[in-house]
């Protein structure tokens, strides 16, 4: 069980990388594309790469309660 807890933990921070890194390639190709419309998407940016950490960090600490409370 500490495996899964482990496990859990590591793909919700893996994801939250991923989906992070493709965003900020997309804003920046949004920016490229149309940099009049900087600010509008740099915000947009900003709040999904905080909901993403969110999740990373949410995953995180489920992960750590199963290794923990299993052990």
């Amino acid at each position: 069980m500490l495996a899964i807890g482990a496990g859990i933990a590591a793909l919700a921070c893996i994801g939250a990388g991923l989906g992070i890194g493709i965003a900020t390639g997309k804003a920046v190709d949004a920016t490229a594309r149309q940099p009049e419309a900087n600010s509008k998407i740099m915000t947009t940016l900003i709040l999904g790469g905080a909901l993403a950490e969110a999740t990373a960090i949410y995953g995180f600490v489920i992960g750590i309660l199963i290794i923990f409370m299993l052990k």
